[in-house]
């Protein structure tokens, strides 16, 4: 039954090396990508999809490809998607980790730079990506002036007030906004879905026995016992982190360096830390798969066959929770949005998700030196986006080229 999804496999295979930008840039990727030339979801579905994921903990786009697969194929369907989609990233940053020991300090060096050269107008290409995906959005968001109040709102908010709780708050206080409209429900509707509860108590098992076994693992001072402690740390950050990769760094600071505790924590520097989370701005695919390139380091001491062990591991762990809980609360919320209250806070939803992106591309260029050359590489990519019809990975590999002829 797979087989007919092949085509589809490959478009997210492809997608996953050229998905640059983190979880905005990637919103215009997949409008292109799985919107207007495939057709797999609608504007409104990849809205309610992305609106939903952002109310989850864990990396949001990275739930929703795995949602745009659900739709086609089921859970299976959507288990392999998360693979092609996770894989090339957490491969790169892994070998990464290997890299900066066998290559020394001059590999750190080279991994700071690399980003301001070949990926030199990355950045700026993926605001042009935020903006169209917005862009786009407005047109089936945006109907009348109290959609437009919110997603002015959501725009100030999230510019003012860079929080990862501001996205959750907005996402609630639009959708009580909206509920003093007259919108109703259709007629017609959908047959309940039944609801697995088997994901929640994997979840629940899964992060009470890691913290039991990553205990005692540091207390009787088990062989390689740092391993298990890997598990857990990321097994926690993937189930309570909210807002993305960037709320990572934070975590994983204080989890690997600042603290004194005499396991796991004491194989990250500073330096590493920060050395991978630069390098991670610069590789396709979620921002999530540093943790790849961290459970490397971490697990070095042991040798080679335990560091891939340590990428494997720390890359599992992070991405299992957002999963299990993804298929436990979409089918809740796909029952639950055909109640009045929940169709008309969608309304509200969706204008501040709309709001959200364009505050997020405002945001990602501020990150950015201020160059007229930045501005016109935003301008021409949204235009080809917009305007043309030719496929997302041809400008990405259009821009990487350019950047590849700054060197000479």
């Amino acid at each position: 039954m797979l087989l007919r999804h092949v085509p589809f496999l490959k478009s997210v295979f492809i997608y996953s090396f050229t998905a640059f930008g983190g979880p905005q840039g990637h919103m215009g990727m997949m409008m292109k990508t799985f919107v207007q030339k495939r057709k797999d979801v609608t504007e409104q579905e990849l809205l309610e999809y992305n609106a939903f994921c952002q109310m989850l903990p864990g990396p949001s786009s990275t739930q929703t490809v795995a949602l745009i697969a659900m739709k086609r194929g089921g859970i299976p369907l959507a288990c392999i998607t998360l693979l092609l989609w996770v894989f090339p990233a957490a491969f790169i940053m892994g070998l990464f980790s290997f890299l900066i020991f066998y290559f020394g300090p001059d590999a750190l060096h080279s991994a700071r730079n690399l980003p301001t050269t070949l990926f030199a107008y990355i950045q700026p290409m993926s605001v042009g990506f935020v903006c169209y995906a917005a862009a786009r959005m407005m047109t089936s968001s945006i109907k009348h002036i109290a959609t437009t109040g919110i997603m002015i709102g959501g725009i100030v908010a999230t510019v003012l007030f860079r929080s990862p709780w501001v996205f959750p708050c907005l996402l609630i206080l639009s959708g009580t906004i909206s509920n003093f409209s007259n919108k109703r429900i259709p007629g017609s509707q959908q047959k309940p879905k039944r609801i697995n509860w088997v994901n929640l108590w994997l979840f629940a098992l899964l992060f009470i026995g890691a913290g039991v076994v990553s205990e005692l693992s540091r207390q009787q001072g088990w062989s390689h016992g740092r391993i298990y402690n890997l598990f857990e740390n990321f097994y926690r950050f993937g189930a309570i982190v909210f807002g993305g990769g960037q709320a990572l760094l934070p975590m994983m600071y204080y989890q690997f360096v600042s603290t004194h505790a005499h396991h796991v924590a004491a194989s990250v520097t500073a330096q590493q830390l920060l050395t991978g989370y630069g390098m991670v701005q610069a590789v396709p695919g979620p921002v999530f798969s540093i943790c790849s390139y961290v459970g490397g380091v971490a697990m070095h001491g042991d040798g080679p066959m335990w560091q891939t062990l340590g990428c494997i591991v720390a890359t599992t762990a992070v991405f299992i929770p957002s999963t299990l809980l993804l298929f436990f609360f979409f089918p809740i919320y796909e029952n639950l949005k055909h109640h009045v209250i929940i169709f008309r806070a969608l309304e509200g939803i969706n204008a501040a998700i709309v709001g959200i992106i364009w505050a997020s591309g405002i945001v990602l260029f501020q990150s950015i030196q201020f160059e007229w050359s930045n501005v016109v590489v935003v301008i021409i990519t949204f235009c080809l986006l917009y305007f043309s019809k030719i496929p997302s990975p041809l400008i990405v590999m259009g821009w990487l080229l350019m950047g590849l002829t700054l060197n000479h």
